[in-house]
């Protein structure tokens, strides 16, 4: 299995090359020069999480021996995830949650990013690369942490974080500040996320830059959905939500069910769309926005365009107008017509948008959340279930509800359910009409209350930890700081 660039097919890499570059020089992003079937599905029923993980791995990087993929396995899934299983799969109503919370940082980006240091340290081993690794990140509010807490203390690699000053979540932004580890660096962006996003992207652009920094003993690589390595592994847990809801008896072996994925980068629905194309028996892809729906309009409509205000919401980590991952998405609409995606790239970037000329597939259905929306949803399902989802569980859900109702189809739906609720709890009490303190952590107790459960660890342990990072930089000075990290400098001050 070789990685094509999705904006010049001549510059073909290994799956460990693509890990360990993150992003083209170019710019463009790594996709798989096809996708491999899945093993029949009654072969995988009794596989745990990792097995099954390990069986999907296989197919994608296969420079990897079976025991180094055996390894990173069980060391991104073992003992950081809480309960049975990494991944769980709850039926309350007529859908099925898939909770991909259970991690360190409470959010579904622990999936990948527990994985990817194992991955991406055994591929600088075996290419024998001597530099230290810089893995440059912005996040929208959970890759930062995750990214931190997956590579934190890792011999010979970086961790550099950039986050919108206003753009995250309370929680979020205090569980990025507190970060340890000697190679963590966090740095807030005045700015919002696609900021922080086109910063990094023009860092890995720029030759002259990269030359430098090679001279300086660093190469370049990247924790976003943007790297490859991020993107294959989240294929597992859709595949592994299939087999639990066909052990549970809510599909048929090979029945076709619905998957809703509350979407802003377009790398989780995506990762949902090649599961779809291995031969998951799937439907229908439900992509929910917030009120940057920008998505739903490109589905509807099939512009993209950017020219808008962005909207801080509830579901920060979907506050997001520049979907880098859509780009791998056309590379496959167009048949791996890298020429047409640059042109629309290049496009985005002058202009602020381009019109989509080809068909976009029936498979996709687009629709968007307010925040309306979301509180009566969350009020809803708590009623009714005495259940609790975070606010990006939510948009997806009242979309699930439009999709149903606009087109009488009950198929089941497999929703992705992204975050704990513990991450975001001012929006959920708000939204159930409860008392909210100005208080973070009284109200973090208040929401263990109304699950009749105690706060995770992660979370309490926070409240004593000091704030150790505490600069501020613009989009503009983004290289500069960088530079000043890697060079000892003092990131904290």
């Amino acid at each position: 299995m070789n990685y094509l660039c999705t904006r010049d097919r001549k510059k073909k890499v290994s799956g460990m090359e693509a890990i360990i570059q993150g992003i083209s020089e170019d710019g463009g992003l790594y996709v798989p020069e096809y996708f491999p079937a899945l093993p029949k599905l009654q072969s995988l029923m009794d596989l745990s999480y990792e097995e099954l993980a390990l069986k999907i791995l296989e197919l994608y990087f296969e420079e990897y021996t079976e025991e180094e993929l055996k390894k990173a396995v069980s060391s991104a899934y073992g003992e950081k995830f809480h309960g049975k299983h990494p991944v769980e799969v709850v039926k309350k109503g007529e859908v099925h949650f898939l909770e991909l919370f259970h991690g360190p940082t409470l959010a579904f980006k622990d999936m990948a990013l527990t994985l990817l240091p194992h991955l991406l340290k055994t591929a600088l081993q075996k290419k024998g690369i001597q530099e230290e690794v810089v893995i440059l990140t912005a996040t929208s509010g959970d890759t930062g942490k995750a990214a931190l807490e997956g590579f934190r203390d890792v011999e010979g690699i970086q961790v550099v974080v950039f986050y919108p000053k206003t753009g995250v979540s309370d929680m979020q932004r205090l569980q990025m500040v507190t970060q340890e580890g000697r190679n963590t660096h966090v740095v807030a962006l005045e700015g919002n996320f696609d900021d922080a996003q086109n910063g990094v992207k023009k860092i890995f652009g720029d030759e002259a830059f990269r030359k430098e920094l090679k001279e300086k003993g660093y190469v370049l690589s990247s924790a976003n959905s943007i790297n490859i390595g991020r993107l294959i592994p989240q294929i597992v847990y859709y595949v592994y939500g299939y087999l639990r809801m066909v052990e549970s008896g809510d599909l048929r072996m090979e029945e076709k069910m619905n998957i809703a994925v509350p979407t802003g980068n377009f790398g989780n629905i995506l990762a949902a769309f090649y599961a779809k194309n291995m031969g998951l028996p799937v439907e229908k892809l439900l992509c929910a926005s917030n009120d940057n729906n920008i998505l739903t309009e490109f589905f509807l409509h099939n512009t993209y365009d950017t020219r808008r205000n962005l909207f801080l919401t509830s579901s920060p980590s979907m506050d997001i107008l520049v979907s880098s991952n859509l780009e791998r998405f056309l590379h496959e609409l167009s048949g791996k017509d890298e020429d047409l995606v640059k042109r629309h790239m290049d496009s985005l970037k002058a202009e602020g948008l381009f019109q989509w000329s080809r068909a976009l597939p029936k498979d996709f259905y687009a629709g968007y959340a307010d925040e309306k929306d979301v509180s009566q949803c969350i009020e809803k399902v708590y009623k009714e279930e005495h259940y609790l989802m975070d606010p990006h569980t939510a948009v997806a859900y009242s979309v699930c509800e439009k999709y149903r109702k606009t087109t009488g189809d009950l198929k089941p739906i497999l929703l992705a359910s992204t975050a704990s609720p513990f991450k975001f709890p001012h929006k959920v009490l708000t939204s159930l009409g409860a008392p909210v303190s100005e208080d973070l952590f009284v109200n973090i107790e208040a929401l263990a209350m109304l699950l009749d459960g105690e706060v995770p660890t992660e979370i309490t342990a926070l409240k004593t930890k000091p704030i150790l990072h505490k600069r501020v930089t613009s989009p503009d000075a983004m290289a500069e700081v960088l530079l000043d990290a890697l060079s000892g400098g003092e990131m904290n001050d």
